[in-house]
């Protein structure tokens, strides 16, 4: 799993607005996003003492979580994935999932599943030595932005959205509800180095890194 330096920063409508006509002016669109954005739908897992949550409200130096995701509702994009972070570092392994295998891992059939893939055997371990279950939905809107030097990724996040239950994640018109104190969210990834071309083009009065947690914004229902 290769790891990734990660900054994020919260910044408000205004800031969004002059980084999309900045970035746009400048880096690649990701081909992958039709029109310039696509939709976002994970579902994140923990366990009954918020062990995700905990560690990552508390900053603990290593830490790891397991999500499922698919985009813009459709349903064969559906991946599961394990987001890490050690000594600052970001990490992620992901796989593709059957939605019949993601329709067990929801309704708690985990041990009816085979070992299609490493990440999902872990995760079906995990489900049974640490008690992680379904935890929440979190859905948003994201426009990413690419650079060759240095592996860039720049996204914009916004409409940050989560649903009263995991249940209807696999329902691509299941209701959402605005997460609580969500604001933009700016992201930038990238390998070995960050060139300055970027660094000055993310760079707005006012913002500083922070610790914002979309998975956090989102447990306001549970």
């Amino acid at each position: 799993m290769a790891l990734r330096h990660e900054w994020k920063h919260r910044i408000d409508t205004a800031g969004l607005l002059a980084l999309r006509a900045r970035l746009g002016a400048v880096l690649q669109r990701d081909p992958h996003a039709l029109g310039g954005s696509y939709q976002v739908r994970s579902l994140y897992f923990d366990n009954l003492a918020d062990k995700a949550l905990r560690e990552k409200l508390e900053s603990v130096n290593h830490r790891e979580k397991f999500r499922l995701r698919f985009y813009n509702g459709d349903l064969s994009l559906l991946v599961l994935e394990k987001k890490t972070k050690t000594n600052g570092l970001c990490g992620k392994a992901q796989t593709p999932l059957s939605v019949e295998e993601a329709r067990a891992l929801l309704e708690g059939r985990h041990q009816e599943l085979g070992a299609s893939s490493p990440l999902l055997g872990e995760l079906r371990r995990k489900m049974g030595s640490q008690g992680l279950r379904p935890k929440a939905i979190v859905e948003y809107t994201r426009e990413p932005f690419l650079y060759g030097p240095g592996n860039v990724r720049v996204t914009l996040d916004y409409n940050i959205r989560t649903a009263l239950s995991p249940a209807g994640f696999l329902d691509p018109g299941c209701v959402t509800l605005p997460a609580a104190d969500a604001p933009v969210i700016l992201e930038v990834k990238w390998d070995e180095f960050l060139p300055d071309l970027v660094r000055d083009l993310v760079q707005l009065p006012g913002t500083r890194t922070s610790a914002f947690s979309k998975y956090a914004a989102c447990r306001l229902y549970g």
